[in-house]
């Protein structure tokens, strides 16, 4: 089966936040809360998933590569590699970051994380 291709294949960063995010077994994972581009290449290096709680209280905030995440065009969401346990675990990062990220999680610690799902570093 061939992968249907979106109608428009851009879309704007403020239509990406709130996209629902799933793994590959169809749970939902949470949502996209904002995108963190790198400045100088203009690449998108991670979708910001807001992960748990409940109505939006006490969610947790994770940087993931966004070369993890394909787009279902029938679901109308994002698919990663991961399962709950995998976002309970990772690299996280504030509430109060989502404004203004300030690098305490490191880029390093990011990639080290998710290397054994294939993505490499964004910047090498």
């Amino acid at each position: 089966m061939t992968a249907k291709k979106p109608t428009h294949p851009l879309i704007p960063a403020d239509r990406v936040n709130g996209t629902d995010v799933f793994n590959k077994a169809g749970e939902k994972l949470g949502k996209i809360e904002d995108v963190a581009i790198e400045k100088v290449s203009g690449e998108v290096a991670y979708a910001i998933l807001s992960f748990g709680g409940l109505l939006g209280i006490g969610a947790k905030f994770h940087p993931v590569p966004w070369k993890l995440l394909k787009y279902d065009t029938e679901k109308g969401a994002y698919v990663v590699p991961l399962e709950k346990a995998d976002l309970t675990a990772a690299p996280m990062i504030d509430e109060g970051e989502l404004s203004g990220w300030n690098d305490s999680l490191s880029r390093e610690a990011i990639y080290g994380y998710y290397s054994s799902y294939g993505v490499g570093p964004y910047w090498g």
